[in-house]
């Protein structure tokens, strides 16, 4: 079987975006060429690589076992492109990193940071929740992943680098506000902001209130820590939440954290991989880079953390 590295690229890029016509855009050549190159692709392999229902263009098993071997094709030539800039002594080439939405509070200043330390390295950065970022590595689309809660069902190597403390937060005119070392029974009946379901932290607090045998009413479900604050602010309801994404509301006096036993739910973040995979040369100067400078950002665990500002 005789094909071409850019037979393979254009296939890759039908794949990804399921269309001809958004393909053909993307590599700026024409849809017919598209079309052609699929096609001697296909002839190449012996067998379609795609089927079409109701205008939408499906992969077919040959076309989805194609895609897997593109993926570790460009992976591998990724590998020595990174490998060669490294025996010239630079670091150079791409870093896929995915993160949990709350990593994004303190992600972006270290990645900040690496590059500047290697102006040759390119960031591709996703940001999502925990379920999509499990399903973005179970398919092994990113480089490294940080989370908080690495999945049991998958085999991970996991590098633990910094505390993810889990704090109660509450509005500061919350009767509790003013209280010391409170009874985790005192929270049974309260209204509670939920993250949404599959969330780590969601996962930690649930399991805090069953062996405590705590039953809390669940008024609200939402994705954003930013939503979760200002709900709480707007008198909504109590809420666990990373003290890492309290970027100045405790400071502020808008929010306070409640002395309650059980708190903080002392947590961890951990830089993963699939066990097995070739870290590039890349993606491991970024772990290395991030064990040793992630010591360096303070992690508060209650109210008198914060300096006190005045209100504007």
């Amino acid at each position: 079987m005789q094909v071409t590295l850019h037979q393979l690229k254009v296939f890759k890029t039908v794949a990804r975006h399921g269309s001809f016509t958004r393909a053909a855009e993307e590599l700026e050549i024409t849809q017919p060429t598209v079309s052609s190159q699929i096609k001697q692709l296909a002839n190449a392999v012996g067998m379609p690589l795609f089927e079409q229902i109701s205008k939408q263009l499906y992969l077919t098993d040959a076309g989805q076992e194609l895609l897997t071997t593109c993926r570790d094709i460009f992976e591998r030539l990724d590998h020595f492109e990174m490998k060669i800039a490294d025996f010239k002594g630079t670091k150079q080439g791409n870093l896929r990193l995915c993160v949990v939405t709350t990593a994004k509070y303190f992600i972006p200043k270290l990645l900040g940071k690496f590059c500047q330390k290697y102006p040759g390295i390119d960031i591709s950065l996703a940001v999502t929740n925990h379920r999509k970022l499990n399903r973005r590595m179970q398919n092994n689309q990113d480089d490294l992943y940080v989370l908080s809660q690495p999945p049991a069902d998958l085999d991970l190597q996991a590098q633990s680098f910094l505390e993810n403390p889990l704090v109660l937060l509450a509005p500061t005119d919350h009767p509790l506000a003013q209280q010391k070392n409170i009874s985790i029974q005192a929270l049974d009946g309260e209204t509670f902001i939920m993250r949404e379901p599959g969330s780590g932290t969601r996962q930690a607090m649930e399991l805090l209130f069953d062996q405590h045998k705590i039953a809390v009413r669940v008024r609200l479900e939402l994705g954003s820590n930013e939503a979760i604050k200002q709900a709480i602010a707007g008198g909504l309801g109590l809420s666990v939440i990373s003290t890492h994404a309290l970027t100045g509301e405790v400071s502020n006096g808008e929010l306070t954290i409640l002395d309650v036993q059980g708190f903080p739910i002392r947590r961890r973040w951990y830089a993963t991989y699939l066990n097995g995979k070739q870290l590039s040369v890349v993606a491991q100067a970024f772990l290395d880079y991030l064990l040793v400078e992630s010591q360096n950002i303070p992690v508060a665990t209650k109210a008198s953390d914060y300096p006190m500002a005045i209100s504007a």
